[in-house]
C-alpha cells in the first residue's frame, strides 16, 4: 500500500510584508523536506512570491466574496479539505486562521498556530519600565511552527548570491550605475520617513550619478513619486506602472534598497538584495527585520521612547515624532553609501549638501 503524501497547509492571509516573509522560510522547508507538499492560502495578489517555491500549490483566498464572514470560512475550509491535508500550520493567529484550523482539528488533523510574543512586544513597546531586549525574529517563529509540528530545520536567515531576472528592455534601461530601490511609504505614518527629508536623500544619491527607483502602490503614493522623478533626470518612479511580478523581476537588478519599515525590504528579502532600512516609533528587535538582513544597516537613533509601537499604528505621545525627525538625511545616505561600497567607511562628500 502507498504511503500517505504528507500535506501541510499553511496559513498566512495578509498583510504584504508579512506573506512575503514565508517565502524564504517556506524555500528552506522545502530543501530539507522535498518530500513534504505545501499548501499555501493567501490573497490571489500575493500569489508571485511563491513562484519557484517547490512542492508548493498555492490556493486564493478570497475574502470580499467567496470566503467572506464565518460561513464563507466554512465554504473554504469544505473546498480545502479535498486536499486532504495531513497537518495545519497556522502563520497569521487571526480570527479566521483559528476558525479554519480549528475546524481542521475537528476533523483529526495535528495544526500548531504561530506565538506571536505579544506579552514580550507588549513589554518592549510599554511607556513605562520598557523592558529593551530583541526579541525572537518573526522569520524564527514560523520557522517554529513547522518545528512543533515534526519538521525541525535550521534556518540559515541569510541572503544567497543569485543571477537577477532577465527585464524587459521597452520598460528598463541597460544597467550602467549602481541601481537604488526606493520604497519611501509604509501603511503607517509612524513608520514613515518624513517625506520632505526623502525627498533631499533621493536627490543626494540621485547627485552622485546613481539610478534611483521609486517603489509604491497608491494613487497618493504615485503622485509623490512622479513629482520626484520630475526634479532629476536619475529618479524613476515605477508606482503603479508595473506589475507585482515585473516588480519583483525588477527588485533581483537592483544593488540595493532603502526602505521602511515595510513590504519594500521584505521583498528585497525575497529576492536576495541586501536594504538599508528606516526606523522610528518601531524598532527591529520586535522581530520584523526581513529575512537574511543586517542589523548593521538598520538606521535610527537611540531614544528613551522607542519603539513605542510594533507595528507603527500609535501616534507619537511625544507629539515631537522626534524618532524620524531628529535622524539626519546625511545619516540615511552615508548608510546607503556604506553598503554601495560593501560596507567600507565612506561619507557623503560630492552629494549635494543636506
Amino acid at each position: 500500500m502507498p504511503k500517505e503524501t504528507t500535506k501541510i497547509l499553511v496559513i498566512r492571509f495578509s498583510a504584504m510584508g508579512d506573506v512575503a516573509m514565508t517565502a524564504p522560510i517556506l524555500k528552506e522547508f522545502n530543501q530539507h523536506y522535498p518530500d513534504t507538499q505545501l499548501l499555501f492560502i493567501s490573497r490571489e495578489f500575493f500569489r508571485p512570491f511563491f513562484h519557484g517555491v517547490e512542492n508548493l500549490t498555492f490556493l486564493p483566498f478570497d475574502p470580499s466574496k467567496r470566503h467572506k464572514g464565518f460561513f464563507g470560512i466554512v465554504r473554504l475550509f469544505l473546498e480545502l479539505r479535498k486536499h486532504k491535508v495531513t497537518a495545519v500550520a497556522d502563520l497569521h493567529q487571526n480570527l479566521r486562521s483559528r476558525i479554519l484550523s480549528l475546524l481542521f482539528f475537528f476533523q483529526g488533523v495535528k495544526r500548531v498556530t504561530i506565538n506571536k510574543g505579544r506579552k514580550e512586544k507588549s513589554l518592549l513597546t510599554r511607556k513605562k519600565d520598557k523592558v529593551f531586549a530583541p526579541l525572537q525574529q518573526t522569520v524564527e517563529r514560523y520557522a517554529e511552527v513547522f518545528q512543533k509540528l515534526g519538521y525541525p530545520f535550521l534556518l540559515s536567515n541569510t541572503l544567497k548570491q543569485v543571477s537577477p531576472a532577465p527585464l524587459n528592455r521597452e520598460i528598463f534601461p541597460p544597467k550602467t550605475e549602481k541601481w537604488i530601490g526606493v520604497s519611501p511609504f509604509a501603511q503607517h505614518l509612524q513608520k514613515v520617513y518624513p517625506l520632505h527629508k526623502m525627498e533631499s536623500v533621493v536627490y543626494a544619491l540621485a547627485d552622485l550619478g546613481h539610478q534611483l527607483f521609486i517603489l509604491g502602490g497608491t494613487p497618493e503614493e504615485e503622485e509623490i513619486a512622479d513629482s520626484w522623478a520630475t526634479k532629476h533626470k536619475n529618479v524613476r518612479s515605477l508606482v503603479r506602472k508595473i506589475k507585482l511580478e515585473e516588480e519583483l523581476q525588477f527588485i533581483s537588478n537592483l544593488d540595493v534598497m532603502l526602505s521602511m519599515d515595510s513590504s519594500g525590504m521584505h521583498l528585497a528579502s525575497l529576492k536576495n538584495i541586501p536594504v538599508v532600512s528606516v526606523w522610528g516609533a518601531t524598532h527591529p528587535y520586535a522581530g520584523f527585520l526581513g529575512y537574511g538582513q543586517s542589523m548593521a544597516n538598520a538606521v535610527q537613533i537611540d531614544l528613551y521612547c522607542r519603539p513605542c509601537s510594533v507595528y507603527g499604528n500609535v501616534p507619537c505621545y511625544r507629539g515631537d515624532f522626534a524618532c524620524m525627525n531628529n535622524l539626519a538625511e546625511s545619516t540615511v545616505v552615508n548608510s546607503v553609501i556604506n553598503k554601495l561600497n560593501n560596507g567600507e567607511a565612506t561619507s557623503l562628500s560630492t552629494a549635494r549638501k543636506i
